[in-house]
């Protein structure tokens, strides 16, 4: 999986591991010393490598190894992801491109790259990681808006082409979940935030990883191109 060092995709590796697989991870600034060693107490494998995904032979790298390593890839969770905020006349080119690069065309590099051995095997998971914005919009976040709703996009597509070979592809949408992130906003902001979640509350890191599982799991076996959104009712 890509973007495991911390919050969500640190609790979707440990997760994982938890339910016994063999975890291979990726990251790109922030190393993944502390996800590793969680993930590895449960027992399983882990292996961690730096890769900046939006570039295609780093993804190719990464799962070359991955493959090397575990002798193949049965799940690929894309949650490798940026925000670069702002408001869209004042937003700069690369700051536009960051966000494109790291979280579509991040996510389109290792789809490809483990499409080959998935295929071989004819049987696979493809779970990416989107947001609630991808599908209803945020002022000032056009950039990112854009990645996620193209990423919903990309797995359809994908689902289709890949579907024949038994591989699987959806998205796991969260909306505000407790992390890192969501630590540094003020207390109106989340008290506006949460006025708009039916449910009253923000969701957890762990919410988002029970998703991945079940469409990972055999009890996820029928379901391919869709969107589970992990929310607490702010989208419907």
């Amino acid at each position: 999986m890509t973007g495991a060092s911390r919050g969500i995709g640190q609790d979707i590796a440990v997760a994982c591991a938890e339910a016994g697989a063999n975890v291979f991870l990726t990251y790109h600034n922030t190393p993944a010393d502390q996800t590793v060693q969680l993930a590895h107490a449960h027992g399983t494998a882990v292996h961690a490598v730096k890769a900046d995904v939006s570039k295609s032979e780093e993804a190719d790298a990464a799962v070359k190894q991955c493959v090397e390593k575990f002798g193949g890839v049965d799940i690929l969770v894309n949650n490798a992801g940026i925000t670069k905020d702002g408001l869209l006349m004042r937003m700069k080119d690369a700051d536009w491109d960051a966000v494109m690069d790291t979280n579509l065309k991040g996510a389109f590099n290792m789809i490809r790259a483990v499409s080959r051995p998935m295929m071989k095997k004819r049987a696979g998971r493809i779970v990416n990681i989107g947001s609630v914005v991808g599908s209803s919009g945020n002022p000032g976040q056009a950039n990112y808006a854009a990645s996620k709703a193209g990423l919903i996009g990309l797995t359809m597509a994908v689902a289709r082409e890949l579907a024949s070979r038994d591989i699987l592809v959806n998205v796991v949408s969260p909306g505000y979940i407790v992390t890192d992130m969501t630590d540094v906003l003020g207390e109106e902001v989340k008290k506006s935030i949460l006025a708009g979640i039916p449910l009253g509350r923000f969701g957890s890191a762990r919410d988002i990883s029970n998703a991945v599982l079940f469409l990972a799991s055999d009890a996820g076996g029928y379901i391919t191109g869709q969107v589970l959104h992990v929310n607490g009712g702010l989208y419907m």
